[in-house]
């Protein structure tokens, strides 16, 4: 099924968002904003533009600069701790080192995942289909994670995350903390689905899930083909920094409102990127959906976030980092639990 819609990728731009750093300094300039013309004077925006140009374009990467890119500036709300992992199967012959997440707040609480916090592959990055989502943990993702700890008595049923890359973190973490039947992990790219096939594995030999069966595949939001095959059947929807790309926003509410059972709900972890959070809300309302939104959300979160403004922390923009929290549903239902 997925076959006959990635098998046009080469022809189309990538259906899930080019996150963060590697747009840090271009995801304004799709907004009209002046973000861009902030950084543009240093060769690393420089670099980070010229790439964001030739992923959407799906070209080579002659110049030498763009291989030197870091990932990312502002990495992280120091929500988990991150510890490296021995491989103990050394018939485990897969890239990437394996790491332990543990919640901060809830420590209670971890996941095995294989993760890459290193330079981006430029070469790997062209020659597959959007794969943004195996760079690193994003922060939205990260605090989308969090959030799921700290509310997992709201979760019931059947939960989705959409576009959740390499790691679908906070999927994950609903499948271990919360008493649910069901959890997919989704992405558009198929390489960020084997590595989450892999940690789902690896988690469920350790014992993390209980009885919640948790699956991975390939969904694009744009793709009849794969909503179709699961439209109507979940109870929670959840994606994490999915909404500036501007030709598949639409197809992402869509999505969104196909998904979800009649009185299912939508979370969606966003920075506002310009207009691009406020456009999405208004596609929202006009595909029919009730949209709630919410800044202070959590109390840990928020505090890191007025720490980063207080202390004028020049890798944190609140327009591109910070994410806020959209509710989404069918029918205008009380949000009591946020």
């Amino acid at each position: 099924m997925e076959t006959d819609c990635a098998g046009s990728a080469e022809k189309r731009e990538p259906a899930s968002a080019l996150r963060d750093d590697i747009n840090e300094d271009t995801c304004a300039a799709n907004s009209h904003t002046s973000q861009v013309g902030t950084y543009a004077t240093t060769d690393v925006a420089r670099a980070r533009w010229t790439l964001l140009k030739q992923v959407l374009r799906q070209k080579q990467v002659e110049s030498p600069e763009v291989n030197k890119v870091s990932v990312r500036r502002f990495a992280t709300f120091d929500l988990f701790r991150r510890q490296n992992l021995v491989v103990q199967d050394r018939s485990d012959t897969s890239d990437g080192q394996w790491v332990e997440y543990r919640s901060v707040y809830f420590p209670e609480y971890s996941a095995l995942l294989r993760d890459n916090l290193g330079p981006l592959q430029v070469t790997e990055v062209l020659n597959s289909f959007d794969n943004t989502g195996n760079v690193c943990v994003w922060p939205s993702e990260e605090v989308m994670a969090h959030y799921c700890l700290q509310k997992h008595h709201m979760f019931k049923g059947t939960v989705c995350e959409l576009g959740g890359g390499m790691t679908c973190l906070g999927g994950l973490m609903v499948a271990i903390c919360a008493d649910v039947k069901e959890v997919l992990l989704s992405d558009g790219n198929e390489k960020s689905i084997q590595n989450v096939r892999g940690m789902v594995e690896r988690n469920r030999r350790a014992g993390k899930f209980g009885s919640t069966h948790v699956s991975s595949r390939v969904v694009r939001w744009d793709c009849d083909l794969d909503i179709s095959a699961l439209e109507g059947h979940f109870d929670i929807v959840m994606c994490a920094d999915c909404l500036f790309l501007d030709q598949y926003r639409a197809s992402l509410v869509d999505a969104i409102r196909r998904l979800l059972q009649p009185n299912g709900m939508a979370l969606v972890f966003a920075p506002l990127r310009g207009e691009t959070l406020r456009l999405f809300c208004q596609l929202a309302q006009q595909a029919g959906l009730y949209v709630s939104q919410h800044q202070q959300y959590d109390a840990q979160v928020w505090d890191v976030h007025l720490k980063m403004l207080t202390e004028g922390k020049e890798a944190y923009d609140e327009n591109i980092h910070y994410p806020l929290l959209l509710t989404l549903t069918k029918g205008p239902q009380p949000v009591n639990h946020i």
